[in-house]
């Protein structure tokens, strides 16, 4: 079973641009603690953006912060994400705990990053197969 992966859209590119940006005009270089920007869409259309905040106990990463913004600014319906590197590095994917949030609480938020086929985006399900399901509700139903 192989992993669908849509092509970007405008609003994806849009979403895309504004993460390369808040990570360009925030970071600290290659080893500071402001290396990855992120922006989400919530399904009104408003875009919320994040940057990570490196530290040695796991500090939060850019894409958390950017759904942490969204959330606060009540935007409840979430339907894309992309976290960008700083100093040109580009779209990257999100890593493991980031995946698993975005099952728990997103599960068919569209994901941009790389892909043998380029950059396109995925829905959030298809990046951790057989997750292990938690809800917070402390419910797995």
């Amino acid at each position: 079973m192989g992993i669908e992966v849509r092509a970007l859209t405008d609003e994806d590119r849009e979403l895309i641009e504004l993460a390369r940006r808040t990570v360009d005009e925030n970071t600290d270089g290659p080893d500071g603690v402001h290396t990855m920007g992120a922006a989400v869409r919530a399904a009104d259309g408003r875009m919320f953006a994040g940057i990570n905040l490196y530290h040695f106990t796991g500090g939060p990463c850019a894409e958390l912060v950017a759904l942490g913004r969204a959330r606060a600014e009540g935007a409840r319906e979430l339907t894309t994400i992309v976290a960008v590197g700083n100093e040109g590095r580009g779209v990257r994917a999100p890593c493991g705990r980031d995946r698993q949030v975005f099952v728990d609480y997103y599960p068919t938020m569209r994901v941009i990053l790389p892909t043998g086929e380029g950059i396109g985006s995925v829905v959030a399900t298809q990046l951790l197969p057989e997750a292990f399901p938690w809800s917070p509700t402390g419910r797995d139903d």
